[in-house]
């Protein structure tokens, strides 16, 4: 079974740059047909899908934060990572990193989830 863990600083300041590491276990990042999504949920609001990673390298970004959000991986960790740059006290919220496995493409049906981390952006 897939599992993931995500990892990083729960504080960040205004303007600053956010890192998230996703490790997984249980499973290859570079496994065929497997996408690998940073999802968060601010306070009170809903699921925000923000971009993936696929078993290819190749990267998916949500359009209204792709301007500041990049996504790598580091296969020999076994790793996912997430920039998020020039963050807002908006962009406090759980952050999930989360699997799906799709033969047709990215899609939203999530096989496994990480157990979430808390951001708070302030100074």
């Amino acid at each position: 079974q897939v599992q993931l863990q995500e990892s990083g600083p729960g504080l960040v300041k205004p303007s600053q740059t956010l890192s998230l590491t996703c490790t997984v276990s249980g499973g290859s990042i570079t496994t065929d047909y497997y996408y690998w999504s940073w999802i968060r949920q601010p306070p009170g609001k809903g699921l925000e899908w923000m971009g993936a990673i696929d078993y290819s390298g190749s990267t998916y970004y949500s359009p209204s934060l792709k301007s500041r959000t990049s996504i790598s991986r580091d296969t020999s960790k076994n790793q996912f990572t997430l920039q998020l740059s020039y963050v807002t006290p908006e962009d406090t919220a759980v952050y999930y990193c989360a699997s799906e496995e799709n033969h047709y493409g990215l899609g939203s049906e999530y096989d496994y989830w990480g157990q979430g981390t808390q951001v708070t952006v302030s100074s």
